[in-house]
């Protein structure tokens, strides 16, 4: 090993399992000093159990590497402050953040309730917010970090997944503008939309909610892939990548990564544009649009006729 990550301190939220473990893992293998965050709750965030992130930290120390165990909730700002601070007591400050910590609420739209749509976003959107921004404080002073957000491609719409789709996609908008705000501070942010089979991903409530997607016949991304084949341990090396000097000039953007695959995904950018001088009419958008704009516009869910 290279010890690539070697006099580096790096947070890593929701690190007790699945892909944030892998990436705990990997980063104290590359020489990194690591906080191991994990609440310890069940996929829904309920309950609490310092066990799995316990054992993480116990792992890399009998390996010879250097970590602490974190149990402070990412959801409220003094949870966020308290996770970074937990790397300056004990490390003495901090170089990189991962805010991978997240919890799963699926209903229909019309069937969720306020508490299930705030607690998604809470720990996704609001947590990443907290744990940043209390990150870049002390990477600014420094003129140096790296944030590694992550994403899901269910942000670009997944049925019964409103709460996760709004906070997934809620941060890739967060991340581009951190990007901005900090990269004259020599400052980059990114984001990972994993492939990956974790147990937020591998519950029997999920396999059938994903069948009966299918049978839906709706489109939402990942329904086509095995998500059972996809090791959460293999998106591990890419989060470690982003954290070189190799990748110091890759800032505001966002990779959908799983198994051997790594994928750059698009800025959004205009691809048609109807003009005229003035302003345009209804009936002149009724007679023109159809014809132009919307011509290979397909309904992902017609409505029954």
């Amino acid at each position: 090993m290279a010890k690539r990550l070697e006099g580096k301190v790096a947070v890593v939220t929701g690190a007790g399992r699945g892909i944030g473990r892998g990436i705990a893992l990997l980063m104290a293998e590359e020489g990194a000093k690591v906080v191991v965050n994990d609440l310890g709750g069940g996929p829904d965030g309920k309950g609490a159990d310092q066990s799995p992130a316990m054992e993480v930290v116990d792992e890399i120390k009998a390996k010879g590497g250097h970590a602490v165990r974190n149990g402070d909730t990412v959801a409220t700002a003094a949870g966020g402050e308290a996770i970074i601070q937990c790397a300056v007591d004990n490390f003495g400050g901090v170089d990189i953040l991962v805010t991978n910590a997240g919890i799963l609420r699926d209903r229909m739209l019309f069937n969720m309730t306020d508490e299930e749509w705030d607690d998604v976003l809470k720990v996704h959107l609001y947590g990443t917010f907290y744990c940043t921004r209390a990150a870049c404080r002390i990477f600014r002073a420094q003129k140096s970090g790296r944030v590694i957000t992550f994403s899901s491609e269910s942000g670009l719409g997944s049925l019964g997944q409103a709460n996760y789709s709004a906070a997934k996609e809620g941060i890739i908008g967060f991340t581009r503008t951190v990007a901005r705000d900090m990269g004259k501070y020599g400052v980059t942010c990114n984001s990972i939309r994993p492939r990956a089979g974790t147990r937020l991903t591998l519950t029997d409530e999920l396999r059938a909610a994903m069948e009966k997607k299918k049978a839906s016949g709706v489109e939402s991304p990942g329904t086509e892939m095995d998500l059972g084949s996809l090791t959460p341990e293999a998106v591990a090396p890419f989060a470690v990548f982003l954290c070189l000097n190799e990748a110091a000039n890759i800032n505001g953007r966002d990779f959908v990564v799983g198994g051997g695959m790594i994928g750059l995904v698009s800025l959004p950018e205009i691809t048609k544009v109807n003009y005229k001088a003035g302003i345009w009419t209804v009936d002149e958008l009724a007679g023109i649009i159809p014809q132009t704009l919307g011509k290979d516009i397909v309904n992902p869910v017609p409505g029954a006729k």
